[in-house]
Order: C-alpha cells, then structure tokens, then sequence
C-alpha cells in the first residue's frame, strides 16, 4: 500500500504579501507551488491537500463590507464566508493541478470538499476572541458596528492604528466526512479538504448541525485530519526551508532533525514565535503524538531535494 501523506498549503501559497491578489497571481503561485508536489507523487504517495485562506477569505469579507454600504446587499455569516473561500481556492487548485498531472503523464482524479469541522461550543477560546479577520475600521465605526452586529474589536498594534474585528479560533475535534477522505485518497484520488482549518460547526442537544462564527487554524486541522486517517507523514510547506534556533540571531541554528520531546522544550524555551511558526510546530508534534510517522516544515520549492525540510518524529530519527 502506498504512504499516504497530508500536505498543508499555506495562504502565501496562492497569494503573496506583496501582490494585489488579481487571479492572475494566484493562479501563477497556484501552480508554482503544486508543481513541488510531482516529486511526491512519483515517489508513490497517495495525497490529501490542506490550505490556508487568511488573504482570500479576509477579501470576501472586505466585499461583504461594500456590497452593504454601497448597495444594501446583506452581509453573509463568518461560516459561509469559510465554505466560500473553500470553494473558490479548492476549484483553483483543483484546476490548476489537474493540468500539471496532464503536463507529467499522470493520471489521477482530484476531488474538492467543501469541509466542515466539528469544534466544542464550550470551547474557552468563545471566551476570549483573538483572531483578527476583515478590515480595519476607525473606532467610530467600530462601535457603531459592535452596537448593531455584535461584533468585537480591538485595537490594532500596527503604526496606522484603528480597529478589526476579532474571532474565535477554537480547536478542531472531528472533520466531517473524513471516512471518506480516507477511502478517495487510498485509492489514489488527490482530496482537496479542511481548506482555512474547515468550517467550524458544532451539535446541538438534538444533534443538529450548527455554524460558528470563527475560523480554526489551518495547520491544526491539517494535523488533525492527518491523524484520523492514519497518515504516515505530515508536511507543512511555508516560506522557509527549515525552523531555526535562535531566529535571526548572529548565533542561530538550523534544527534539521527532532523529537517530540526535544521539540517540546524548544517550544518551552519560546524558540518559536506564535504569530509564525509556533502554531505550525504544534500541529506537528499533535501529529507524530497521534500516530504519524513523521512531519516535515519546509519550502515547497525544496521538497524534492530531501536535505531541506526540519523533520519531527516521536523518537529521534536521522
């Protein structure tokens, strides 16, 4: 049977920071970043793909905004402003990747989820709301907005100051359908799935399906959906080749090869910045502690090229 492994796209793998976010530049970085994966396929892994949203979906809520104030269009809900973006990146990378398949001789189906992630409605982070989404309005309307939506804000820290709507980022507990991710991807189909961390969901009392307005970190689902179909390896592919010790510093360090425990400390130390690399690196070690084989964080473009890539096993592995 072949190794299955998860692959989690990051949101500057479609759109880069620098860009305006035409189709045009998503589509180039769509493919660019996919090409990377050939490598893995002709090794002979079977494939689920993750990815992030953070510049799309933060987009729609933007037109959500104008489409109200110039035009008195309702806005949509924070979960199917989620699905949205899942649908409209799952087709480009659908697209996208099924013509680079055609361009290497390979023959496979790729298949889009609109996914939905079951979270606790318990959860404490509905206490405390960090995740800033959306624009930055001034605190005038703010809290017009807060008085008329229920919105919360806070303050941003950048030198622009003014104000952005806040979220909750709760854990993810079960991704829907993930039985059959399971059984699509162990037939060779490429799954498209969790895409932004997945629409966040919970049950009710009587077990209905019931939105949440919040978003789940991509790369925790990523790992999550990883671990329920028993995938042997878990990667992460971001802007840099490896994760480092002492970041930046005159006396920093490439950490090529780590446990879990080793890495646990690091993390301890505050090695890793949560605004960057923490949330991805705890996303790998949930992986290994729940069965993977192994996590790799590194560049798309050196994938192929196994040197690069910090990898994460249970117990050390060289």
């Amino acid at each position: 049977m072949n190794k299955l492994a998860v692959v989690a796209l990051g949101g500057n793998a479609l759109l880069r920071g620098n860009q305006k976010g035409t189709v045009e530049e998503q589509n180039t970085n769509t493919t660019d970043t996919l090409e990377n994966l050939i490598f893995l396929i002709k090794e002979g892994y079977d494939i689920v793909l993750a990815h992030g949203n953070g510049p799309q979906v933060g987009n729609i809520l933007m037109r959500n905004d104008a489409g109200e104030q110039m035009y008195n269009i309702p806005q949509m809900p924070l979960d199917i402003d989620v699905a949205d973006s899942q649908g409209g990146i799952g087709y480009m990378i659908e697209r996208n990747l099924r013509n680079i398949l055609k361009k290497h001789g390979i023959q496979k189906d790729v298949i889009t989820l609109v996914t939905q992630v079951v979270v606790d409605k318990d959860d404490p982070a509905f206490e405390n709301p960090t995740k800033r989404v959306g624009k930055i309005y001034t605190k005038e309307e703010a809290d017009v907005l807060a008085a008329d939506k229920g919105w919360i804000f806070k303050e941003e820290v950048k030198a622009d100051g003014g104000w952005r709507r806040v979220v909750p980022s709760p854990r993810p507990m079960r991704v829907m359908n993930e039985e059959i991710v399971s059984k699509l991807a162990r037939e060779g189909n490429i799954v498209i799935t969790v895409g932004g961390g997945g629409v966040p969901v919970y049950e009710d009392a009587d077990g209905q399906i019931c939105p949440v307005e919040g978003v789940i970190d991509k790369d925790l689902a990523s790992a999550l959906i990883g671990a329920r179909i028993e995938a042997d390896e878990f990667y992460i592919l971001t802007d840099v080749p490896y994760i480092y010790k002492n970041f930046k510093q005159p006396n920093e360090e490439i950490l090529e090869f780590l446990d879990y425990k080793d890495t646990m400390e690091l993390m301890k130390d505050g090695q890793f910045a949560e605004g960057s690399m923490a949330p991805k690196i705890r996303a790998c070690l949930e992986f290994v502690q729940n069965g993977g084989k192994k996590s790799v964080i590194t560049e798309a473009t050196k994938l192929e090229d196994k040197k690069y890539g910090s990898k994460i096993t249970m117990e050390y592995e060289k």
